[in-house]
């Protein structure tokens, strides 16, 4: 028996099918049977390879006595956060708010009438433990308040409204000057100390604050933080880290340990799209690290091998879980990735099994339940014993050589990874629906990566990438967000945009002679503008004006997580925008915005990283003109803030012309004197 959920396009939902308890989707029909019912939502939100989502499916949500509560007394609704972060967004805050902390599964209690919260946790087990509540406790609880204490229950709602809409409006009176070198400083500075390696918690990329702590090591910024020594310790933690698949490629989302050793295995496109553009613009900036143009070339292998669709696009994400045979219950976490010295001592020659215990952390006793997870021990490129043996653990996880696999198709749930016939280990669900935001964060970084280290095969990945979505995505001429096996749906989102216009700028960058990736991004910037900018506030609001009717509050992000702030990105677009079409327009909404975020950007500069790159790009936007050859050789540089125009049409006896914001520079007669007008402008005072 199956609830409303089968018919879902989402893995995420759809792995909620079979539950007895009654699900709705977050849909126009499900709140108004809410307020005939007067039933309280419970709104449920996560996403297809979260941990604890899984666990709390398989068990809150798959108990019957549970379920029999919460279908006669609550109306339940998931909701998959990666097709609605507009949504997880407002209710994350509420989260927040009401129990300190943050985190998924998302579990929120809405009052009907105007889906203003009253409650919220993470993950509730079923019976009372890890000092948390049983589920049926709350949830008899929570209906008792609901029921019978109205006074207070307003009284907290207004509280928690009152929170969201101030956050949301986010004026304080605070005003700045935006050519204002010291407030770039504090924002670099706050981002350096955040990856400066410290001895406690969990380790993620946190590719945000990396950007903007190297592009900040220009400056030569008087502080107590040698910038270009941590950003350069992050690369190295990222490259050599358990955090990287050192045999099949790819990056794992964190580690749940201070020394990037154990990572949790699941694997974000959003993640390795930023990592690869960091890694490589560390290695424009002079970090030339043999294992950063591996770990950027392993990647790239896996991005092309897993996680590419024919149809050129590239899929969401992969779970940590996978069976360790097709008569497993339920999945094990790493089961696909890890290895026991025992399986290390079988496919190994002796020799080969010490130069690896010489290089990578593996011992009899493993680091992760009985295993080994690989992690680097040094620097400096790999000898090639090491990459036989890798070679051969390739071979064993997948069942054939790394030479010969060229696509390993996805398992896109349990029953077809349990079912399959795979030659070698059972592998991870794929989740393969296309979202536009995380394949332009792969975008660029392939488009980065291609021009450092001059790979066709890195700009032909992304530009096909890049087709798909300007030929799929546009329906009755409006941007939509998700694909889902050729079925474009939900209107994107701020990020979306940001993010798209900011991958054809950098496709545009690594190849300035193909107009068209300029032109596109212009027309959708036109989008962008007509239907999310704040008129009132200034910046992008997350969502459309003519799709949020069901939310309760319009916010504008600006904060960084795992993935950067659609109003950061925006705004540097808005300037590289202005730099490329002679548009002033774009420069004045770009001041508008960054305008419109000054008072977070001096109360809180650990928020919002991504805006002061925006400022960045604001205060040191460079433009450079030249011919072709000029700007190729310009192109694997580290300039953070440079545009390029290709032109034959230059002063005699010039190579070209550097402009700085609205003025220009005498023309460069050498191309000496060029690169020294460059770095000039790139670092103004």
């Amino acid at each position: 028996m199956t609830n409303r959920l089968a018919e879902a396009k989402s893995l995420y939902l759809r792995k909620h099918a079979e539950n007895p308890i009654d699900w709705w989707p977050w849909c126009d029909e499900a709140l108004a049977t809410a307020r005939a019912q007067n039933k309280p939502i419970f709104l449920s939100i996560g996403y297809s390879s979260c941990h604890w989502c899984t666990v709390m499916e398989g068990e809150a949500f798959s108990d019957i006595a549970i379920a029999d509560y919460m279908n006669t007394n609550f109306l339940p609704i998931k909701v998959d956060r990666e097709e609605r972060p507009d949504l997880d967004s407002i209710y994350m805050q509420a989260l927040q708010m009401i129990s300190g902390q943050g985190g998924w599964p998302l579990n929120i209690f809405l009052s009907p009438e105007d889906l203003v919260p009253f409650y919220a946790g993470t993950y509730f087990p079923v019976d009372p433990r890890y000092g948390r509540p049983g589920f049926m406790q709350v949830l008899q609880a929570l209906r008792r308040y609901y029921d019978t204490e109205k006074e207070d229950l307003q009284q907290r709602k207004a509280l928690i409204i009152e929170s969201l809409l101030t956050s949301a409006v986010l004026q304080d009176g605070t005003t700045t000057e935006l050519e204002d070198r010291e407030l770039l400083r504090q924002g670099w500075e706050t981002s350096t100390g955040i990856i400066t390696p410290s001895q406690a918690g969990n380790r993620f990329p946190m590719i945000p604050y990396t950007e903007l702590a190297l592009r900040g090591t220009r400056f030569n910024f008087e502080s107590g933080y040698d910038g270009k020594q941590i950003c350069t310790q992050r690369g190295l933690d990222l490259a050599l880290g358990g955090i990287y698949d050192h045999v099949g490629g790819g990056f794992y989302r964190y580690t749940v340990d201070p020394t990037w050793t154990v990572p949790h295995f699941e694997k974000m496109l959003y993640d390795n799209g930023q990592i690869v553009e960091y890694l490589a613009s560390l290695w424009s900036a002079g970090v030339q690290e043999p294992a950063f143009e591996r770990a950027i070339a392993g990647t790239i292998q896996w991005l092309k091998r897993e996680m590419t669709a024919p149809e050129g696009y590239f899929y969401a994400a992969q779970d940590a879980d996978s069976f360790t045979d097709s008569t497993a219950v339920e999945p094990e976490e790493g089961t696909f990735y890890v290895w026991s010295y025992s399986e290390l001592q079988q496919l190994l020659t002796s020799e080969e099994l010490t130069e690896l215990q010489q290089q990578f952390t593996v011992t009899p006793n493993g680091n992760f339940e009985s295993s080994n997870v690989l992690q680097r021990r040094h620097l400096g490129q790999l000898s090639a014993t090491l990459e036989r043996s890798l070679s051969k653990l390739f071979t064993a996880r997948y069942g054939v050589s790394s030479e010969s696999l060229e696509t390993f198709p996805p398992a896109r749930n349990n029953q077809e990874a349990k079912t399959a016939n795979w030659l070698g280990r059972i592998p991870s669900v794929t989740d393969t629906k296309m979202i536009v935001a995380w394949n332009s964060l792969m975008i660029s970084g392939l488009a980065r990566a291609a021009g450092v280290f001059q790979q066709p095969l890195y700009l032909e990945l992304a530009a096909q990438a890049a087709n798909f979505i300007l030929k799929n995505q546009f329906v009755d001429g409006r941007f939509h967000r998700l694909n889902y096996q050729g079925e474009p749906t939900v209107l994107a989102q701020s990020e979306d945009y940001a993010f798209f216009i900011k991958a054809l700028l950098d496709l545009q960058a690594s190849n300035p002679e193909q107009k068209q990736w300029l032109e596109k991004a212009i027309a959708i910037q036109d989008e962008f503008n007509q239907f999310l900018w704040n008129i009132e506030l200034g910046g992008y609001n997350n969502t459309s004006s003519d799709s949020s009717q069901d939310l309760i509050v319009k916010e504008r992000s600006y904060a960084d997580n795992a993935t950067p702030s659609a109003n950061g990105v925006a705004i540097a677009n808005l300037v590289r925008l202005a730099l490329l079409t002679d548009n002033l327009d774009y420069l004045d909404l770009a001041e508008l915005g960054l305008k419109a975020f000054a008072s977070v950007m001096h109360r809180a500069p650990q928020a919002c990283p991504s805006l002061f790159t925006a400022l960045d790009w604001y205060r040191n936007s460079t433009l450079i003109r030249s011919t072709t050859e000029q700007i190729n050789s310009l192109i694997p540089k580290f300039l953070p803030t440079a545009v390029f125009a290709v032109t034959s049409d230059l002063p005699e006896k010039s190579v070209g012309l550097v402009c700085q914001g609205l003025k220009c520079l005498a023309p460069a007669e050498s191309v000496e004197h060029l690169f020294q007008q460059v770095q000039q402008s790139q670092n103004r005072g």
